[in-house]
């Protein structure tokens, strides 16, 4: 064994509402029905949960912050306000440490973002997932194309100059022409980051329920995919992990830790966290109760925390794997060291079949996915199972 390093730190906040819960979501989002969200109570809990987890990163700093859900654009700029101060306080942040707030254009108001602006928030990440109309209510989405166009300009007015559009390809009834116009129309407006990922019918969703019609057959996703890189690549936006597009200097902070396997506070109903703990030599994996009633419920006690798992040393390789094989540039010999705390060698069997199959390789400490390697992530990661 090597000497564990704790890596960089982020911070992750869960708000687990949302307006009405879109049929291929399978995260922990809940519709609220009647009245409005309890968000000064959540606010307590959120900080009541953070108290409780800061013996685990006690004089660590923060370089990013990222509140997803549900539809954190749902909770008022003071509630958003109040948690990064609270945060603020209690851990010491980077100067430039990034501050994303994910957000449903269906929700995005005049002067709410300047509002958010002020609280702290320096990125916006919007959930557009396409502009043709049709398909954004098969998708149970509740903006159209027009707001989402609208949602952007009003974030840009109000000064934010680092944003991110999420869209998503090989949705029902789509064609490749769909795709592409998709592609060029969040072109247009000159967003620094896009996200573009396939569509999933995940388990335990009304999609993977009730399949739609019309769902692309692999061919044609693939077809879209290889033709929206293109697009992409050709208007500037560089390829930088599987489904994360960004201008030079624009990539998600927040997410490159977690794709670097770097560590993760998670506070909030269902979030989940990844520790470095220097003094015990291992690592811990921590998750909270994911009901939101039941957590707030429990907050800043053992009731609100959903479990703790130690990675076992003998996984490690495969969870550091399972997020670093999704980059462009993969990962260094020296890095995965430091945060596995294994040296090379444990590696050297699977490194060795992956490399002679085409998937990886390998220029003195640095290992890289091939273009063959990245249509079979799965399989390359599924090498460093333990046996």
């Amino acid at each position: 064994m090597s000497m564990l390093i704790p890596p960089p730190l982020s911070l992750y906040v869960h708000l687990p509402w949302c307006v009405r819960k879109c049929p291929y979501c399978d995260f922990n989002s809940h519709e609220f029905k009647g009245g409005t969200p309890p968000f000064d109570a959540y606010v307590d809990a959120l900080l009541a949960d953070l108290d409780q987890d800061l013996p685990l990163v006690w004089g660590r700093t923060v370089h990013s912050v990222f509140f997803g859900g549900g539809t954190p654009s749902l909770f008022p700029a003071d509630a958003i306000e109040r948690i990064l101060q609270g945060a603020s306080s209690r851990l010491r942040f980077a100067p430039e440490a990034e501050i994303t707030l994910e957000t449903n254009p269906g929700t995005a108001e005049h002067g709410r973002f300047e509002d958010y602006r002020r609280a702290g928030v320096n990125r916006i990440s919007f959930g557009i997932q396409t502009f043709d109309d049709a398909t954004l209510k098969k998708l149970g989405r509740i903006h159209d194309s027009a707001q989402a166009a609208a949602a952007v300009d009003l974030a840009r007015n109000a000064g934010f100059d680092n944003f991110n559009l999420d869209l998503m390809y090989a949705l029902p009834d789509q064609t490749l022409a769909m795709a592409e116009a998709d592609v060029l129309r969040a072109i247009e407006l000159a967003p620094t980051h896009i996200s573009h990922y396939q569509l999933t019918l995940e388990p335990n969703t009304v999609f993977a329920a009730r399949p739609p019609t019309g769902i692309p057959d692999d061919d044609l996703a693939w077809d879209m995919q290889e033709r929206c890189q293109a697009l992409l690549a050709d208007a500037g936006y560089a390829q930088y992990e599987v489904s994360a597009y960004a201008r030079a200097g624009r990539q998600c902070a927040h997410n490159l830790n977690y794709w670097r396997f770097g560590d993760y506070l998670g506070i909030g109903a269902g979030a989940h966290g990844k520790l470095t703990l220097g003094s015990e030599q291992t690592i811990l994996r921590r998750w909270k109760s994911k009901h939101p009633i039941a957590w707030l419920a429990g907050a800043g006690t053992q009731a609100g925390i959903g479990g703790d798992e130690r990675i076992e040393p003998a996984r490690r390789p495969f969870e550091y794997m399972l997020n670093t094989l999704r980059l462009v540039d993969g990962f260094t010999l020296s890095g995965f060291e430091a945060t596995t705390g294994l040296p090379p060698s444990a590696i050297d069997a699977p490194l060795a079949i992956a490399i002679d199959r085409g998937w990886l390789q390998r220029d003195a400490d640095r290992v890289v996915p091939t273009e063959l390697g990245r249509r079979f992530t799965n399989d390359v990661v599924a090498l460093f199972l333990e046996d």
